[in-house]
């Protein structure tokens, strides 16, 4: 079986010196490997055959027989990696909380420990009669988290 470790070395040895990141490598028992990377301005296919042949120049099929996929992390897919949520700071998220809350909003900061969703909710605000739509920021450890996606809205 190839060591994911092994596979992992061989993307950031490519990845050195471009504006890639990894997001995610997986080895089944089988030996399908899945790479997936991403990029703040999104994905070149040719980028993603240039780094498959660049795997298979170093990895034996005489050895071991495999299958490689090398593509981007998808869309509407849950982030994996702190890079991701940098890169999407601004955009529209859906996140769903470990205690099974789902909030929908605008990621305005990520860090190393967390992250701020702005959501909007109704509040009765004092010396007001009826509820009024706010928005309010939420801080949101990852360990408090089972997911965060970028949202993908129909206007």
């Amino acid at each position: 079986m190839i060591e994911k470790s092994i596979v992992k070395g061989l993307v950031e040895e490519w990845l050195e010196g471009r504006d890639y990141f990894l997001v995610d490598v997986a080895v089944s028992a089988d030996d399908r490997i899945v790479v997936e990377i991403d990029h703040a301005e999104g994905v070149w296919i040719e980028d993603c055959v240039e780094l498959s042949r660049f795997i298979e120049s170093r990895l034996s099929r005489e050895e071991e027989d495999y299958e490689l996929e090398v593509g981007s992390a998808g869309i509407g897919q849950p982030f994996k990696v702190l890079q991701q949520y940098v890169n999407h700071v601004g955009s529209e998220v859906d996140v769903l909380t470990a205690d099974g809350r789902k909030l929908h909003g605008v990621l305005t900061a990520a860090g190393p420990e967390s992250f701020e969703v702005t959501v909007k909710v109704k509040r009765k605000l004092e010396g007001e009669k009826r509820p009024k739509w706010v928005e309010e920021t939420v801080t949101l450890r990852y360990d408090e988290i089972k997911y965060t996606k970028y949202s993908i809205s129909f206007k």
